[in-house]
């Protein structure tokens, strides 16, 4: 029996370079910087396009943005964040 499978798109690179600026800036002013709140910010400066939750974390984890990081490291593969 064959399943239907959803073809998932990557989010396109202007999105995801919104959603990465826009962690950047909020981390640099010291306030929440998760992806509620890089959602928010895109609904208040009315982006046309405004990923899921789930989305944005994938985003901000392919750029090593979480867990308080600015990025990768010297010396850091990316493979370490399972890209």
């Amino acid at each position: 029996m064959q399943q239907n499978k959803l073809k998932h798109e990557r989010t396109n690179n202007i999105t995801e370079q919104v959603v990465t600026l826009i962690r950047l800036h909020l981390y640099n002013r010291g306030v929440c910087c998760g992806a509620r709140a890089i959602q928010r910010h895109m609904q208040e400066q009315n982006e046309p396009t405004i990923p899921s939750l789930r989305t944005i974390d994938r985003i901000l984890a392919r750029h090593g943005l979480t867990h308080g990081r600015t990025g990768f490291y010297p010396g850091e593969e990316d493979s370490d964040f399972g890209s």
